[in-house]
């Protein structure tokens, strides 16, 4: 499964998940720059089942991203896909930082996942719908 067929069943499986249980949904605005400086301001959803990010195909190529490997995701219905993947600077939340990402095909949404959560020290708060702080632990 690839492409626009993928992101049509990702887009499937989100608005069935939020009709039948009543998931509620987070978005974040972040600024994402590319290795030559160029910049782009992106809404995504925060998406804690996802463990890496994910941008738009005319983001990640606005910004000058190429793909470093490929690797293989699962999706919530089982469905294997493979996409590129790659790094950026990303600035959330007054913090700056480096995430890999996913670089998305055509029809794909820009997704925070819990990798660069965790880059950032943020949890998503289920009951608020927010990011907050996490509490950090030493030992």
């Amino acid at each position: 499964m690839r492409g626009a067929e993928t992101s049509r069943t990702i887009a499937a499986m989100t608005l069935r998940m939020q009709e039948e249980i009543g998931v509620g949904t987070t978005h974040v605005e972040a600024r994402v720059e590319g290795p030559g400086g160029r910049s782009r301001d992106v809404r995504f959803l925060v998406d804690s089942g996802a463990m890496y990010s994910l941008l738009p195909d005319d983001v990640w190529r606005d910004i000058g991203l190429e793909p470093d490997r490929a690797m293989s995701f699962v999706l919530a219905d089982g469905t294997a896909i493979e996409r590129g993947v790659s790094e950026c600077r990303i600035a959330l939340m007054g913090r700056q930082a480096h995430t890999p990402v996913i670089l998305g095909e055509e029809g794909d949404a820009a997704l925070i996942g819990v990798v660069t959560l965790e880059i950032f020290a943020l949890v998503l708060d289920p009951f608020k719908r927010t990011l907050r702080p996490m509490n950090m632990r030493l030992a």
